[in-house]
Parts: structure tokens; sequence; C-alpha cells
């Protein structure tokens, strides 16, 4: 009855909680220059007399409520937005160009407001506290580890964490995760083919780097099909190459850059020595040479706790019935919520959002992307009730 009674108040606060996600939406910012979006977190936490610090991994802000010590849980929500030119027609559309929130999270910071102001109104009887960790960077900066490393898990330590993520594939008023690796581990790579350049009429006093590139992005693809087990996971994908500026010059270099993702480290490490041999022997074979770097931040698999998701399908079969909470295979997109579960026991779970009906239908990182957000308010009262029967929980009642 309790978690039906946060389902009510979260849904009759959802004009509220759609506000402030269509501010965010307007306003995108990527990575570390999420100013704007910070500000408008302090200032709601001001409005509901939240406690909280900023500036931390330069953009985040961690609220905290209930006494202050021990048991204490976090529920995380990211802010950055991504360089893609929105191309959906609703109202509150992106206004900045090039920009736009294609991955959900200002629905995550939106839904993390909104416990906040349900966490606050039953803030006497948590017999613990409650950690909101508003995190800077998810996509591709690692703004998870950086806030680690600022000690957002300590004093007082934090037992357990949970998070959410609005999930395309799943209708709205379900969810979906897994014990065990719920997210790929996953780097960055960049190759630059180094051949010698010339005019184009006369391939054969030039080293055409460009054919060898080729030759790079097809043989790469044959580290997955027949190097890897066909049991196990794993994902190389080229998706950028840049090369010349004329159509009759052959350039002296090509370069290349994608993505190399699996379920572990150890086999992440192993595709990246894979993809590091055959480009550097395939560009070898054509008389070109091969520079090959993993810049950027790795991210570990996430990995849910299996008592952790255990009380999350319990919570969310409560509050939408048991037929609304999957267990879902294991998907290689990578998500720096690793990095929390790294230290701490916790669980990342997907939010459904899709509405046919609405047009809600694109995948995240889409131009078209949209989000039903009748899906709001129950990822607010999810956050609520895994904040409270948890901390009960742990304090033993």
């Amino acid at each position: 009855m309790l978690h039906q009674k946060i389902l009510e108040d979260a849904r009759s606060q959802s004009n509220w909680i759609v506000n402030i996600r269509r501010q965010l939406h307007r306003f995108p910012e990527l990575m570390y220059e999420e100013i704007k979006t910070s500000k408008l977190v302090r200032e709601t936490l001001d409005e509901l007399d939240i406690s909280y610090e900023s500036g931390i991994a330069e953009t985040g802000v961690v609220a905290t409520l209930g006494s202050g010590d021990a048991p204490c849980i976090a529920l995380r929500a990211d802010m950055d937005a991504l360089p893609i030119q929105e191309e959906t027609d609703i109202p509150f559309r992106s206004e900045i160009d090039g920009r736009m929130h294609a991955c959900g999270h200002d629905c995550h910071t939106a839904m993390l407001l909104g416990a906040a102001k349900l966490l606050k109104e039953r803030e006497s009887a948590l017999p613990g506290t409650v950690r909101l960790i508003f995190q800077p960077a998810e996509e591709g900066g690692a703004g998870g580890k950086r806030m680690c490393n600022a000690g957002v898990l300590e004093n007082p330590r934090v037992e357990q964490i949970f998070g959410l993520h609005v999930w395309p594939p799943l209708p709205t008023g379900t969810v979906g995760s897994r014990r065990g690796t719920f997210l790929a581990a996953a780097g960055e790579v960049t190759i630059t083919i180094h051949g010698k350049g010339g005019h184009a009429a006369q391939p054969h006093v030039c080293i055409d780097p460009v054919v060898a590139a080729a030759k790079v992005v097809t043989e790469l693809q044959s580290i997955i099909s027949r190097n890897l087990d066909p049991l196990d996971s794993g994902v190389i994908s080229i998706t950028a190459i840049h090369g010349g500026e004329a159509y009759n010059v052959i350039p002296e270099s090509v370069q290349m850059s994608g993505t190399i993702r699996a379920l572990t480290m150890n086999r992440l490490d192993w595709l990246q020595d894979r993809v590091k041999s055959m480009a550097a022997q395939v560009a070898a074979a054509n008389d070109c040479e091969a520079t090959i770097e993993f810049p950027g931040n790795v991210y570990p698999p996430t990995v849910n706790n299996a008592a952790v998701w255990n009380t999350v399908q319990g919570i969310a079969g409560e509050l939408l019935g048991p037929d609304a909470v999957h267990e879902v295979p294991p998907v290689m997109g990578g998500e720096d919520f690793a990095f929390y579960t790294e230290q701490v026991p916790g669980c990342f779970v997907g939010l459904g959002i899709r509405n046919v009906e609405s047009g809600c239908t694109h995948n995240v990182h889409h131009p078209l992307f949209k989000v039903d957000e009748d899906a709001l308010p129950i990822g607010s009262a999810l956050h609520t009730c895994f904040a409270i029967e948890t901390l009960q929980e742990l304090a033993g009642g």
C-alpha cells in the first residue's frame, strides 16, 4: 500500500516533473558544460529546502536527505546531452543547434528531482540517509568515475545505489533489467593508415592508404566472426572515416575511429589486442603503416547485484504489476553507472517509454528520439520506493 500511495503522489506531481524535463530539453548541454542544467537542479533543490554540494566533477550536484547517518543509499541521474541535431516536432524541442537530449538524461534528472520532492515530504521517517547524485558527462566523459573519485560514495559510505535509464524497447508502464552483467564494457579506437600521397592518375607511384583502410575495416569484422567464440559477445564498429580532400589526389593518410565493446574487461582487452594486431598487419600487407590508439575513457561493464535486482523486482512488481517487470538480455551499450557498481552493490534499470500512438518509437541517440512523459512519475516513484524500502531493510526494520 505504501508503494501505491507513493506512485499516486508522484502522478499528482506529473506536471511539475514534466515541466522540469521540458526546460532541460530545450537547453541541452554537452559533457562538463552542464551550467544551466546544474543551476536548475540547484534552484529546484533550494525550493524544496534540500541541502546539497555543487561543483563536484565540475558541474555535478549531490543532495542529501534524511538523518545524515548510516545506513546510506544513493540514487543517480546523469545530466549531459549529445551533439545531435534534433528533428522531432515537439513544441519544446532543443533551442541549441547541434545539441539534443537524445538519450533521455533530461528525463533522468527530472525524475530524480521528482523523487527529491517525494522524499522530502517523508524525510522525517527516513531511517538513514539518501544521497541524490546529479552527474555530468556520462556520454564519453566518465563523469561517474570523477564523481566516485570526488568521494560521493563516502561519509557515510553508500551501501547500495540505484539508477534508471529510459528504455525505448519497453512500453510505458514496464521496467526491465537483469542480475549480473547488464551493459557492456566499452572503449574507443582510432586507427590512422599512413601511405604515400600523389596524383590519383598514377596510383602505381603512390601507396594508397584509402584502399588499405577499406581492407582494415573489412578484416576487423573477421575478429568477431572468426576469432571470438560464437557463444561470447563483442562489437567492433568503425563509425567514422576521414581522408583526402580532392577527387584526383591520393592522400597521405586516412584516419578511422570507432568503438570496441565486450561483456567483460578481459574480453575487451583481448579485442583491443586483436584490433591492434589485425590493423597493423593488414596495413603492412599493403605497404602502409598503421598507428592504433585507444583514446578516451574505457567504461567497465555495468554489473547488477543479484540481491538488489531482487529488491527492485519486488518494488516494481508492487507498483506496476508482476507482468510489467521483465528480465532482459544484456545490451552492448556502455554506461558509466558501472563506475559506481564497481565499488558498491547496485542496480541499473530500464524504464519503458515506448508509445506507438504518440510516436515514441525511436531508439536513443536518434534525432527523432521522443519520450512518453507518462513514464516520468513512474520513475520518480521507483526512485522513492527504492530509497525508503532499502533504508528500512538496512536499518533492520
